[in-house]
């Protein structure tokens, strides 16, 4: 499952720099997550950093984008070679 950043999303900036693998971007009106990079901190942390340091909780799990612990894992594995 990747997550995602709703439009509760307050620009805080506090986010971006605690995914390890840059999957957490500015987009036009608030951050955005690539799919192809979140991992839901799997392989580095126990708990997705995002939703930890976020103020405003607004970094749910993306419905559209649901994915098992093993695929995350794989993924993760193919960003990090």
């Amino acid at each position: 499952m990747a997550l995602i950043i709703t439009d509760d999303c307050i620009n805080c900036d506090v986010c971006e720099p605690e995914c390890p693998n840059e999957a957490i971007t500015p987009g036009e009106e608030i951050y955005e997550i690539d799919v192809s990079k979140c991992t839901e901190c799997i392989g580095h942390y126990d708990e997705p950093q995002c939703q930890q340091v976020c103020p405003v909780d607004c970094i749910p799990v993306d419905p559209d984008n649901i994915e098992t612990e093993d695929e995350l894992m794989a993924k993760y594995n193919k960003l990090t070679g």
